[in-house]
């Protein structure tokens, strides 16, 4: 990585801030349901995987003591555990009964969606083909909700192409809420030509929130130099908002988790720089990279809204009351 340049008188500098952008509802929620079982139930309170894929929401979270772990074994028998936005399979919640674990689901009740949506499919004796990323949490989620063979996963157009499932008239998607729009309806094409008997949700599966930041994000890009994208790289939309931007017309785009992962040699001659942050990034680290930018450049500062947002999910049972 680049050293930071420095610069004097600094070169003027425009930068497009896309909104929305940063946190969703959904990852409002889960976070709150963290900090309110701690509250209410006092630390330790253990969470099953990331809560969100952020690492300063994590670290911030263990500051206050909850602990995070990937396998329920690592839960004391009796302790409060928390369930990540991304959902998890049915055996999960089993095992977590099992050993007595008071369990608290912070699962976005857009990817429960999703998941009821598998269900009902299988009830009526459909193959669910899941459109999604092989080893994401909320994939492997969806696929726990049914036995298996219940769900076939498509990640590509490739494999769109040479999925083979044994009654094409009985035959149903679903799609990883996290996804790039246009990526999905290129894969929903093949499909919806393969097996034109094919079901699908009534509503798109791809968030309102995935959605918004990447029409913002194709906002910006082709008057930008440079699209920094706050997020972290094992954040699904995070990754999908790189590839948007640079597809929409940016001539660079680049993941920084923050302003120190700023790669300043592809900074260097930009005029305008364009700035979003992933779904679970918080605007503190929006604001640590123009802070940095700031301080090497004369900034001038452009908000580009395309949409507002004013979706509110309610706390699960445990937590309301």
């Amino acid at each position: 990585m680049s050293a930071v340049p420095h610069t004097d008188p600094r070169p003027p500098l425009t930068l497009l801030l896309a909104s929305p952008r940063g946190f969703c509802a959904g990852v409002e929620r889960a976070i709150v349901i963290v900090e309110e079982a701690l509250k209410r139930f006092g630390a330790p309170v253990y969470v099953r995987h990331e809560i969100v894929h952020n690492r300063t929401v994590v670290e911030g979270l263990k500051a206050k003591g909850a602990v995070f772990v990937e396998d329920l074994h690592d839960v004391p028998e009796g302790a409060h555990v928390i369930f990540s936005a991304h959902g998890v399979a049915k055996s999960v919640v089993a095992e977590a009964a099992n050993r007595q674990l008071m369990a608290v689901d912070a699962t976005c009740p857009l990817v429960s969606k999703v998941h009821n949506e598998a269900l009902h499919h299988h009830e009526a004796g459909r193959t669910v083909i899941l459109v999604g990323h092989a080893g994401h949490p909320e994939v492997e989620g969806t696929m726990g909700q049914l036995p298996a063979g219940g769900v076939l996963l498509v990640q590509n157009v490739r494999d769109a192409e040479s999925v083979s499932v044994a009654d094409p008239e009985r035959l149903a998607f679903a799609t990883q809420t996290t996804l790039s729009a246009d990526d999905t309806a290129e894969i929903l094409s093949v499909l919806r030509r393969r097996f034109p008997s094919i079901r699908g949700p009534a509503k798109a599966d791809i968030c309102y929130a995935t959605t918004n930041r990447q029409t913002a994000v194709k906002a910006i890009a082709p008057r930008a130099d440079l699209v920094i994208v706050v997020g972290a790289p094992n954040s699904s939309n995070s990754m999908r908002l790189v590839e948007v931007a640079k597809l929409s017309g940016a001539r660079d785009s680049m993941l920084v988790e923050r302003a120190a992962d700023i790669d300043w040699s592809r900074v260097k001659g930009a005029r305008t720089i364009g700035i979003t942050a992933g779904a679970s990034a918080p605007e503190v680290l929006v604001e640590e990279v123009i802070a940095s930018l700031r301080a090497c450049y004369d900034v001038t500062i452009e908000t580009v809204t395309v949409t507002r947002e004013d979706t509110v999910f309610s706390l699960p049972k445990a937590l309301a009351s």
